[in-house]
C-alpha cells in the first residue's frame, strides 16, 4: 500500500510560514517558488519522493491548521507534484491529520505523516492526543488509500500513555493500524538510538519502519540496514539550517551515500 520503494529517500520541504500562521509574511508566489527549488534539487539528487511540512508555522496548534494554511498547503503541494513530479506526502503540523489527508486526497498525493496517531504524549502545544479512529474512517469516507505514516515516540514529545517504544509501536501498527511507522530523535535534525529502532523493526516485521530524523551523508548508509527508508530535511541543508533551502550538491552526496547514482 506504500507507494514507494524499498529502501525509500524521502526529502523534507519544510515550507516557510503560511497565511493563518502567526509568522506569515512571504506571498504565495514566493511560497511555491521556494518550494520548487527544493523538489527539484530533490528529484535532480534522486530522491523518491517529498514531504511538504508546514514547518514555519510556529507556534503550531495542536490539532486543527487554520483554513488559510491549509489551503497553502494544497497550493504548494499541487505545483510540486505536477511540475517536478516526485510522490508527495503531506505532514500537517502539529497533528492534524485530517487536513493532511484531504491535501493529499485534493493533490493526488501519495501519504502523509501523522506526529500522534495513537497514545498521549505532553509536548510545547499542550496534551496531544491519537484519533486513530477519527483518521481511518475519514479516509474510508474519502473513498482513498493513501498510506498513512505515523510517528512513535515522535520527537519534541514526551509520551505519556505508553513510554515503552515496543509497546507503543505494536500499538501504531496493529491498534492504530498505521500502514508504516517513522523513529526519530528527541528534537528536529538529531540521530535516532539505533537499539530503539532495531527494537521497532523487530517488533512490526510486517509494517515498514522509517527513519524520520538526524540522518546525513556519514550514517545513511548504516541506518538504511536498519530501516526500510529516510526521511532526511535538516541533514541535507548547510549548517541544517531548516530555514535554508536545500543544497542541491549535498542532497546528491546523500543520495550517493544510500546507494543511488
Amino acid at each position: 500500500m506504500i507507494d514507494l520503494p524499498s529502501p525509500a529517500l524521502i526529502g523534507v520541504i519544510h515550507l516557510p510560514a503560511l497565511p493563518g500562521s502567526a509568522c506569515h509574511r512571504l506571498s504565495m508566489d514566493e511560497i511555491v517558488e521556494r518550494a520548487l527549488v527544493d523538489a527539484r534539487a530533490l528529484r535532480q539528487a534522486g530522491f523518491d519522493a517529498a514531504i511538504i511540512e508546514n514547518f514555519g508555522d510556529v507556534p503550531f496548534s495542536a490539532s486543527a491548521l487554520p483554513p488559510a494554511s491549509t489551503a497553502a498547503m494544497a497550493v504548494v503541494a499541487d505545483r510540486v507534484r505536477r511540475e517536478v513530479g516526485l510522490r508527495i506526502g503531506i505532514n500537517a503540523l502539529r497533528n492534524d491529520a485530517l487536513a493532511g489527508l484531504g491535501i493529499a486526497v485534493a493533490v493526488g498525493a501519495s501519504f502523509i505523516r501523522v506526529n500522534v496517531h495513537t497514545g498521549v504524549y505532553a509536548a510545547d502545544q499542550g496534551l496531544i492526543e491519537g484519533r486513530a479512529e477519527e483518521t481511518l474512517r475519514y479516509r474510508k469516507q474519502l473513498g482513498s488509500r493513501i498510506a498513512i505514516l505515523a510517528d512513535v515516540n515522535v520527537k519534541h514529545a514526551t509520551p505519556i500513555s505508553e513510554p515503552d517504544i515496543v509497546r507503543a509501536a505494536k500499538d501504531t501498527a496493529y491498534r492504530g493500524l498505521a500502514d508504516g511507522l517513522i523513529v526519530t530523535g528527541r528534537a528536529t535534525g538529531e540521530p535516532v538510538d539505533a537499539d530503539q529502532l532495531r527494537r521497532v523493526r523487530d517488533a512490526v516485521p510486517d509494517r515498514r519502519v522509517f527513519v524520520g530524523s538526524g540522518a546525513t551523508v556519514d550514517t545513511v548508509a548504516s541506518l538504511l540496514t536498519l530501516a526500510s527508508g529516510v526521511i532526511v530535511g535538516t541533514g541535507l541543508k548547510v549548517g541544517g539550517d531548516t530555514s535554508k533551502p536545500i543544497d542541491a550538491a549535498l542532497a546528491t552526496a546523500f543520495a550517493r551515500a544510500a546507494g543511488r547514482g
